[in-house]
């Protein structure tokens, strides 16, 4: 080849290259690394509390999904803590806790990247510097505001911990961000662009006004009950709960995972995205673009329909979400296969993580092909007629997983499901 001649994506891989997991890292209510996180989910863990970080007494909401047990001096030096939003905090521990999972794998700077999502970003970092600002005047304004608060942070952050000079970027497409991350980061490697890809999502929003502005869209639970609140499915389901917390995955391609004899959980076989274009904030009662995005991932995997065994829902626990992603489930696998699936929301136990939920998801899928157990939807106990599936109720299932679907939507209509397979 002459000197300065360009290479193009076919000429260094002439085929789709397979794409694997080989780290998680798990920052949750549920609990934190994998070992930490599993048993919780598995034991049906309730991650949700009443809110102790801020006052609720003028709030219609009294709880959320928070990391408790999180100590970012654990994961940053002191000045890092200070300039950086807790958000990226979140990130970085996930970050770390992957890649040591990983075995912390060596790749060239240009062939590691990272693509990472955020629904929010760092809006705590904004509302604590308008305070200073009305309070003190604009000299007293952080220098390192924007730096904290932009949703690329967390992405730029972990490739300076990691040295990865490969692509680079931030997903932000409301609870769907983060599945998307994961997607176009498997697209990365198996397209030839890179050897191992730090993807995922992290979220730092339980916050007072966060609070009051999804309760005043009535998209939140007013049950104050810990032990009730998130009840996807359920037929007395009355809105989702605002958690938060982050999870990585390393992605790494199959030939690199290999050769360093890396421990592999599974494969990242398919990916599908669509948008509902129906409703800024409400889903399509029909599904028809969830239907869409997960019969691309199917496609995208080279599966049929009746190959799935287990589906990690959305399921959000509102009454509109859970019932159209049931209508969604059963479009594309139809009514036979859809019966016969596992299918478990996870939010049950972690609220709803906005754009951190897709990479926690995907862990769990991840997961569950690995150690052939799904995780519960806990606080089952009414059935809806409008969601009449398998939904794992309240307990484990041993269940050999071969194939796995997990669905994230977003507000904007954004759809994104991604496929897991064992690898042979």
């Amino acid at each position: 080849m002459a000197s300065g001649q360009k290479v193009g994506r076919q000429e260094r891989h002439p085929e789709r290259r397979k794409v694997v997991i080989t780290g998680i890292g798990p920052v949750t209510p549920v609990g934190t690394g994998v070992e930490g996180f599993w048993t919780g989910l598995i034991g049906g863990r309730n991650g949700v509390r009443e809110i102790a970080r801020f006052p609720t007494d003028d709030l219609p909401v009294k709880v959320a999904g928070d990391v408790h047990d999180f100590e970012p001096a654990k994961w940053l030096d002191p000045k890092e803590i200070r300039r950086t939003d807790r958000f990226s905090h979140y990130a970085i521990a996930a970050g770390k806790l992957a890649w040591e999972d990983a075995g912390s794998p060596e790749v060239p700077s240009e062939r590691g990247g990272i693509v990472f999502g955020t629904g929010i970003g760092g809006i705590e970092t904004l509302l604590v510097q308008h305070s200073v600002l009305l309070e003190k005047g604009p000299g007293r304004v952080s220098p390192f505001m924007v730096p904290a608060l932009m949703a690329n942070a967390a992405a730029g952050h972990l490739a300076m911990k990691f040295g990865l000079t490969g692509p680079n970027y931030c997903t932000v497409s409301a609870c769907a961000s983060s599945n998307h991350a994961i997607g176009e980061g498997m697209r990365l490697i198996r397209d030839g662009y890179l050897d191992v890809c730090i993807s995922g999502g992290s979220e730092a929003a339980t916050l007072p006004l966060t609070v009051a502005a999804f309760a005043q869209m009535t998209a939140l639970t007013k049950n104050p009950d810990p032990d009730s609140a998130s009840r996807p499915f359920d037929a007395n389901r009355s809105g989702f709960v605002l958690s938060e917390g982050a999870a990585a995955l390393i992605l790494e391609s199959e030939e690199h995972a290999k050769a360093r004899g890396a421990r592999i959980y599974c494969e990242v076989a398919g990916y599908g995205m669509s948008d509902d274009a129906h409703h800024i904030t409400a889903p399509d009662p029909k599904g028809s673009g969830a239907a869409l995005a997960m019969r691309w991932a199917l496609e995208d995997a080279g599966e049929e329909p009746e190959a799935v065994q287990y589906l990690n829902a959305h399921g959000t626990s509102t009454q509109l979400n859970d019932a159209s992603e049931t209508v969604a489930i059963k479009t594309v696998l139809g009514e036979e296969v859809a019966h016969r699936v596992a299918i478990s929301s996870t939010k049950s136990m972690t609220g709803h993580m906005l754009g951190a939920a897709g990479a926690v998801e995907g862990a769990v899928c991840a997961l569950a092909i690995d150690r052939g157990v799904v995780p519960p939807t806990i606080h089952y106990e009414t059935p809806d007629p409008d969601c009449d599936l398998d939904y794992v109720p309240n307990e484990a299932r041993e269940l050999d997983v071969s194939l796995a679907l997990s669905n994230s939507f977003g507000f904007g209509g954004q759809n994104a499901c991604v496929a897991f397979r064992r690898v042979a």
